[in-house]
């Protein structure tokens, strides 16, 4: 019962937040509202009239024709008017769904720019995609659907049982015994169809999570043959997601028959007993007539009512995912006093750092290091002790759990992260590019570089000899994923960005790993000029690239275990001195 309840209750969360953006449209509402009564009640109006024709045609020989012709003209009229309402109420309602869409994604972007990093390391990208693309496209079906048909056939449900009740109460009597039937019918369906169609939308989210990945890693996957072992996965969320989505459509399906049976006990009901109370002459065979027309109306908007309830079900479960996204608790801004860091000296302190990236799983505990302005330390363990953590603390991608990182004596939460981020310059052992010229992926730190200088940045990464074998040079144009560019190629540039930008602050993380031997002494080199003068991290595999540096953190399970320069460490004979005898043993 409570699980009902609850399961309302978000329904109806949901369905408040669709109706706060459709809020935002209405005038468009209020406009597709009177269209919608005028076509009621003109379509209505046509029965009466139809039923006056029938009572002038009296017999052989005694047919009103002049009546009769000036029915027909209201007629005429009365349809041209409801053709013309219905083409413009349409136009509103398509204005009005396809703007709630666009300002739904616009917010949905929106929150993806502000989240932490957090939530996305969390959900699966082909999932987040999901949410903003498909269910956005299924909830404005439903919403779409629901304007379209919801306000007639309210409307023409009150409408018609009002000429009803006006033309004959008895016989209407009968109508409105057999139509609860209808709501229950409905009601079974919907409160069934919501969990089916959440779960559809679900499913869907995680398939298309998988068919992303794998498209985005095709190499990885053919290196590891894991080829069947994927199309096993995909076949066993495919499955899943055919079951749901037969169930949900199962559901759906027995909406149009079971209200057809409804209608037709209707239809019959009106039929028996209005012929009956005719042959005693309570009511004429026109009024007869415009009586088991309106019984018809009257039913079918039930019909595509409860067909709507379903398609609304599926665009409401839809719009529930959509709304976590939005809802979903954005970064948190910088403080109002916070400074901007401008010439960073490079003093950085970490004081007493606690951070795990879940509650239940403890990484860094009680982590204290202080470096003095121009230092290189280098932070050395094996995978996943926590050294990218590191970076990610000092960037401020995630805040620590406790305790504090101090630039320059601030407390990094109380400078701005726009500046923070300014004063480093970073060059991962992931690559990332952006689409456009190699131009403007190098000035990306530096918009305002003039050519000279970016192309003694690239020259100092030793990226000048291969971008001038490109067809238009430092003009051609590259993907996202660097197109026909090598993975070393691909990191010289990311190098040469930080060439051209030169903060007082450097973050390598294993910087040179996809540079071959003879570039990557040259690389090196380059480095150590830069970094002269700057406080450097350097995260690294290789131990033969960080022996100069002033600190060595040897870090294991969170925590630094071992710490001071190369010669001290070797000759304490710890864990440093394994990784170090591991790699250049004979």
């Amino acid at each position: 019962m409570a699980k009902t309840e609850k399961k309302t209750s978000g329904q109806m969360e949901t369905l408040k937040k669709v109706l706060n953006y459709i809020r935002r449209h209405w005038l468009l509402v209020g406009l597709s509202l009177v269209l919608a009564a005028v076509t009621v009640i003109l379509t209505l109006y046509i029965p009466i009239l139809t039923g006056d024709a029938v009572d002038l045609l009296l017999g052989k020989g005694a047919v009103d024709f002049n009546g009769v012709f000036f029915i027909m003209k209201k007629i005429g009229i009365a349809v041209a008017v409801t053709a013309v309402s219905q083409w413009v109420m349409n136009t509103c309602n398509n204005h009005i769904t396809y703007h709630v869409v666009k300002d739904i994604r616009e917010d949905a972007f929106h929150k993806l720019e502000q989240l932490p990093l957090k939530y996305l390391d969390a959900h699966a990208y082909g999932d987040i995609v999901s949410r903003v693309i498909a269910d956005v496209d299924t909830f404005a079906d439903g919403l779409l659907m629901g304007f379209t048909q919801l306000f007639t056939g309210v409307l023409t449900i009150f409408g018609t049982l009002g000429f009803m009740l006006y033309t004959n109460v008895p016989i209407t009597l009968v109508v409105v015994c057999i139509t609860p039937v209808s709501f229950l019918v409905a009601r079974f369906i919907a409160t069934r169809t919501y969990k089916m169609f959440k779960e559809q939308s679900e499913t869907r989210g995680e398939q298309t999570s998988l068919i992303e990945e794998m498209i985005g890693n095709q190499k990885i996957v053919k290196t590891f043959s894991r080829e069947e072992a994927v199309k096993e996965q995909f076949g066993e969320i495919n499955g899943r997601l055919q079951n749901c989505s037969l169930k949900a459509i199962f559901f759906s399906s027995i909406t149009n028959p079971a209200t057809r049976f409804v209608n037709s006990l209707v239809y019959a009901g009106v039929g028996i007993f209005g012929a009956l109370v005719a042959i005693k002459g309570g009511i004429s065979v026109g009024r007869l007539s415009c009586f088991l027309s309106y019984a018809n109306q009257y039913t079918k908007p039930f019909n595509e009512i409860s067909g709507v309830i379903t398609e609304l079900q599926n665009a409401l479960a839809c719009a529930a995912r959509i709304f976590e996204l939005i809802d979903e608790e954005a970064q948190v801004p910088d403080s109002p006093d916070a400074r901007v860091l401008s010439k960073a000296g490079g003093n950085v302190k970490l004081e007493n750092v606690y951070f795990s990236y879940t509650p239940d799983k403890k990484l860094i505990e009680n982590f204290n290091l202080s470096v003095k302005p121009g230092q290189r330390v280098a932070i050395v363990g094996p995978t996943g002790c926590g050294k990218t953590t590191v970076i990610n603390l000092l960037m401020r991608f995630y805040d620590v759990d406790s305790g504090c990182i101090r630039v320059d004596g601030t407390d990094i939460r109380k400078i701005t992260r726009g500046s923070l981020r300014t004063s480093y310059g970073m060059v991962l052992q992931e690559t990332w590019l952006r689409a456009g010229t190699i131009r403007d992926n190098i000035k990306m730190g530096r918009p305002g570089a003039k050519d000279e200088e970016v192309i003694e940045a690239a020259k100092a990464a030793h990226a000048h000899s291969f971008i001038k074998r490109l067809p238009q040079g430092y003009d051609t144009v590259i993907s996202e994923d660097g197109g026909s560019l090598s993975q070393g190629q691909k990191q010289l540039l990311c190098i040469a960005r930080v060439m051209l930008c030169l903060p007082p602050m450097l973050i390598l993380d294993e910087a040179t790993s996809s540079i071959d031997t003879r570039t990557e002494v040259r690389i090196q080199k380059a480095f150590a000029k830069m970094m002269q003068g700057r406080t450097s991290f350097i995260v690294a595999h290789r131990l033969s690239t960080i022996q100069e540096a002033d600190i060595i953190l040897v870090m294991k399970d969170g925590n630094i275990i071992e710490q001071g320069n190369h010669e001290t460490l070797l000759k304490q004979n710890g864990f440093y001195a394994t990784l170090y005898q591991s790699q250049f043993a004979r």
